[in-house]
């Protein structure tokens, strides 16, 4: 057995030993296990049954090492963060980092993110971040883009009315994907974009946090895009 799948065995091991991690093993069978491989229900009971009070929550998703979830709950106390990944390699450094730093507010959630609506009841997600995931560049993998309509259309099934969901990313083509596809939508509100975030000032503290690779992505010279949108459920948010 090599290095490399050690470590993943150490880690997988892990996270079966947090308090703060939840697992779906089984993508056709969508049941959360928790600590020791303990069976949790807590679809429209996070804050009541996790978190232990009722701060509003938001989902980081495709949230990688989970540095993004940290640093979020460490900016905001008074909220509730969950970052969702379906590598529990990744999973593992967030969920480690959140347990040595006391960060109760932060919790960590490995499934497919198409399953959100099987685990977060409808208005129970107040807000979700998606930072610099896979732009899936070919056509034929629009759908897997995380702002495609297909995926909008399954935060709302999580979302309350109005809920908002920003985008951090260094891909172009994701940005301007990102825009056409809220320009095409009558139930989504563009609330503010920019494609060069840091030659101006930061329009929230929030953007000030730089993960592994956008620190990367600076360095060679990429532009990092921004782009804030309000999901409405009908067409009459006018």
């Amino acid at each position: 057995m090599t290095i490399v799948s050690k470590n993943k065995l150490r880690k997988f091991s892990d996270l079966l030993t947090y308090d703060n991690v939840y697992q779906c093993f089984d993508w056709h069978n969508p049941v959360l296990h928790g600590k020791a491989m303990e069976e949790f229900d807590l679809k429209g009971n996070w804050k009541k049954k996790h978190f232990g009070n009722d701060n509003p929550i938001t989902l980081e998703l495709a949230c990688g090492g989970g540095e993004y979830t940290c640093h979020l709950a460490m900016m905001h106390p008074n909220r509730n963060f969950i970052g969702l990944d379906i590598k529990g390699a990744r999973i593992w450094k967030g969920a480690t980092m959140a347990n040595q730093k006391e960060l109760k507010n932060a919790a960590f959630l490995r499934c497919r993110i198409e399953l959100i609506a099987r685990f977060f009841e409808k208005s129970e997600v107040d807000e979700i971040w998606i930072t610099f995931p896979d732009p899936f560049l070919r056509d034929s993998k629009a759908n897997r883009r995380l702002t495609s309509p297909f995926f909008l259309k399954e935060y709302r099934k999580v979302l309350k009315n109005g809920g908002i969901v920003q985008l951090k990313t260094d891909s172009h083509p994701l940005y301007e994907f990102t825009l056409e596809t809220i320009s095409e939508d009558p139930k989504c509100e563009l609330l503010y974009e920019e494609e060069d975030i840091y030659s101006k000032q930061l329009v929230m503290s929030e953007l000030e946090i730089k993960t592994y690779y956008e620190q990367m992505h600076l360095e060679n010279g990429l532009k990092i895009k921004f782009i804030r949108m309000a999901l409405h459920d009908n067409e009459g948010w006018l």
